[in-house]
């Protein structure tokens, strides 16, 4: 057989498929038939939600799970696209930093019941008469509930690339758009992949309030397991909240093992260390992908496109300068630049002010500042305890690959657990106990954010790099002088991004924690979140904006006192490189 003859029946052979084909591909059309049909609803006039209302009926429990993850998924491609371009441009800038930053925080901490409050008129008007109006309402909130974690991590990780690593991307002479794609993302990755499985859990924590929509006399119910649930909470139906829990527990499985898992396995060749990594994490969706023939060679043109894209030598501005250089930006544009910021901010102040005092005095101001102290006080507590249990924990898991393959879904699926589904639990026994609801509800508020802490202090934990842990084990450091010395610093940044975002998710979630019920049963605490709750209930939109101003300003001037100041001192004296 000649040469050539030889090369071709090779080639052949590489892209003849084999049997892991055919379970690819068997998977890959069941995902987008499966993604078809849940898209087909979405184009259906409004009046079929009428038609046809939410039933408690579990077989339709499989239909209302797809449409749920459906909204999911969007969303979290929104939030990734977001992050990317809001999450770069705030760490190269120094004068966009002054703006974005802060307007993140006051994201994070707006409730998603303010959100929805000003946007599903918008939506609803922007399709008039069509389900999409609403489903594109609801993927909107829970982008709410998925974006702003994930932007602080990749913020975080950016502004803490190693130098030497910053060093390197100069001597090859890379452009801002490769170093962007070559370095950044990279180092990025572990600490985005976490907080986007923490993501896709806070979304299922707020999707009851994104499915189930009630602002004023507008009511929209989306076929989905958050309006089950809001139903089964209204009818006092046990066994259907048992329903929508094993639904939940199926479905985060389902996308754990076959979305977030790979993903997991795959990024970490992009961890941060000069030796191997002892105990790789591994994922059998990603070795039947790896064993295709034909289905791999499909993909070669479009990783073709990838490099191609990322090495593109595309000249990005010159934002943020680094430590070693000289030129320093002008003090003139920085005085100028911040007169803008401040400006912008007291007209912003003066619009609210006039809209406020319309049909609202001092008395009402004062009323939304003492519950938005009472909410600041038990976020502070929860989230010290949440510290306290948490962190050592994360660091555990984070160290052990193998045990964090195994604890990820049940990990994700106690986060994505709806604050919700505790409140018979929780009514009942104030109720029967006769218990203080400002203090027994409050645990409600850190049910699902406390996850954020452990996310990324296992984030933290996966990414510290096996060399320092094997120099520290040279050195013969262990116990107390290990947490302080060695494990805490390197997992310092990561800490500080979860507390930020669990502190912020705490604010927001005040908004369904402090006012349960459970049936015609209703219990309310004394704080913000049932400040802005009752308000928006009763459609009272200056009170809405006063208390999400509030709320704002304080979680705003917290983050600037506290978490700032920390943030900085890791960036500083805890930086790896």
């Amino acid at each position: 057989m000649k040469p050539r003859d030889s090369r071709t029946a090779a080639i052949g052979r590489a892209l003849s498929p084999n049997v892991w084909d055919v379970v690819a591909l068997v998977l890959v059309i069941g995902a987008m038939v499966l993604i078809v049909y849940g898209g087909e609803q979405t184009v259906a006039p409004l009046s079929e939600l009428e038609r046809t209302p939410v039933s408690l009926d579990p077989a339709n429990l499989p239909l209302y799970a797809l449409r749920t993850v459906l909204r999911m998924l969007l969303a979290i491609v929104c939030s990734i696209i977001f992050t990317f371009i809001y999450a770069a441009v705030a760490a190269k800038s120094r004068r966009a930093e002054m703006v974005m930053i802060p307007v993140l925080d006051i994201l994070q901490s707006v409730p998603i019941l303010g959100f929805l409050t000003f946007t599903v008129v918008f939506f609803m008007n922007l399709f008039p008469s069509q389900v999409l109006g609403a489903e594109l309402a609801s993927v909107f909130a829970i982008f709410t509930s998925q974006a702003w974690n994930m932007t602080f991590s990749m913020y975080q990780s950016m502004r803490n690339v190693p130098k030497d690593l910053e060093e390197a991307t100069q001597s090859f002479h890379l452009s801002g758009w490769q170093r962007f794609w070559r370095l950044d993302v990279p180092f990025a990755m572990p600490g985005l992949i976490w907080n986007a499985m923490m993501s896709m859990s806070g979304g299922w924590f707020f999707v009851v309030a994104s499915e189930a929509i009630t602002v004023g006399n507008t009511t929209v119910t989306l076929p989905g397991v958050g309006s089950y649930v809001a139903l089964a909470i209204q009818q006092q139906d046990l066994p259907a909240i048992i329903y929508a829990i094993l639904a939940m527990l199926i479905v985060i499985i389902a996308y754990d093992q076959l979305l977030f898992r790979p993903i997991i396995a795959w990024a970490d060749k992009f961890r941060f260390e000069q030796t191997a990594s002892g105990d790789p994490p591994t994922s059998w969706m990603l070795d039947l992908f790896r064993r295709t023939r034909a289905l791999r060679a499909v993909t070669l043109p479009f990783s073709a496109i990838n490099r191609a894209v990322s090495n593109l030598r595309i000249s990005l501005p010159k934002l943020r300068p680094s430590a070693n250089s000289k030129n320093q930006p002008s003090r003139l544009i920085d005085g100028v630049w911040l007169a803008l910021v401040l400006a912008g901010t007291a007209y912003a102040a003066w619009l609210t002010y006039r809209y406020l005092s319309a049909s609202l005095g001092l008395p009402d101001v004062l009323i939304a500042i003492r519950d938005g102290l009472i909410t600041l006080l038990r976020v502070i507590i929860l989230i010290s305890l949440a510290t306290l249990i948490w962190v050592p924990i994360g660091v555990w898991i984070g160290l052990r690959p193998k045990l964090a393959e195994r604890i990820q879904p049940l990990a994700q699926f106690l986060a994505a657990f709806p604050a919700n589904l505790a409140f018979p639990v929780f009514v009942v026994a104030i109720v029967r106990f006769k218990l203080n609801a400002n203090i027994w509800l409050s645990p409600l508020m850190i049910l699902g954010t406390q996850w954020y802490i452990l996310f990324n202090v296992i984030a933290g934990a996966s990414a510290f790099p096996t060399d320092l842990r094997e120099a520290a084990g040279s050195f013969h450091l262990g116990g107390w002088r290990w947490w302080t010395k060695v494990i805490l610093p390197g997992i310092f940044p990561y800490y500080i991004t979860g507390a930020i975002t669990a502190s912020g998710g705490s604010w927001n979630a005040s908004i369904v924690a402090e006012v349960a019920s459970w049936g015609d049963t209703h219990l309310s605490a004394t704080g913000l979140g049932a400040y802005i709750a009752s308000a928006t209930e009763a459609g009272d939109f200056p009170r809405v904006v006063l208390g999400i101003a509030t709320m704002c300003i304080l979680v705003t001037l917290f983050n600037r006192l506290v978490w700032r100041p920390l943030y900085a001192f890791g960036e500083r004296r805890l930086r790896l490189g």
